[in-house]
């Protein structure tokens, strides 16, 4: 499983970094660090879930 941010469009709520801080980073700026792809780790699935659907702006998406 992979999980992915969508361009432009985290406004830098960190919902997702309060699920989970180790999956999903912050940049510099506060912004998420996800980036375009990125792997899972195993047994994380759930979590990542968690964070992807914490967004308010739906900047994050599950990759399968």
């Amino acid at each position: 499983m992979k999980i992915g941010q969508v361009p432009d469009v985290c406004q830098g709520h960190a919902q997702c970094y309060i699920i989970d801080p180790e999956l999903f980073p912050l940049n510099e700026d506060g912004f998420s660090g996800v980036g375009a792809e990125q792997e899972v780790p195993p047994g994380e699935e759930d979590t990542a879930e968690l964070g992807v659907d914490a967004c308010p702006f739906a900047a994050l998406r599950v990759l399968r």
